[in-house]
């Protein structure tokens, strides 16, 4: 059976490098945690698509059931799911989050 929301989700995440589903927008965040995963990706320069899930709540409904995962945001890379604001934090401190966008050919900057 064919899930609308699924099939738009599928297709952002597939038409995007890096989409980011969150409360708010890239320049708006309305929740800390939206806003530390934004700071993050701007920080290391990489482009991403914000998707703003309180503008719609068949998507901010959806992507959890999408990914099986209770809260947002939620980073996908190369239409992979990363995971949310505290698993984009580690990756990055780590390196791992430079580490994925290099092997997925995905351009940013180096962190300084």
């Amino acid at each position: 059976m064919s899930n609308p929301t699924f099939d738009r989700i599928q297709a952002e995440i597939t038409d995007n490098p890096v989409v980011l589903y969150m409360k708010g927008t890239p320049v708006f965040p309305q929740c800390g945690f939206s806003a530390r995963t934004v700071q993050i990706l701007s920080h290391i320069g990489v482009p991403f698509k914000g998707v703003n899930v309180l503008e719609d709540a068949e998507i901010r409904e959806g992507i959890k059931s999408f990914t099986n995962w209770p809260t947002i945001p939620q980073l996908y890379v190369a239409g992979e799911f990363v995971g949310g604001c505290d698993i984009v934090m580690e990756m990055y401190q780590s390196g791992e989050l430079t580490a994925l966008l290099d092997e997925k050919g995905i351009p940013h900057q180096e962190a300084a």
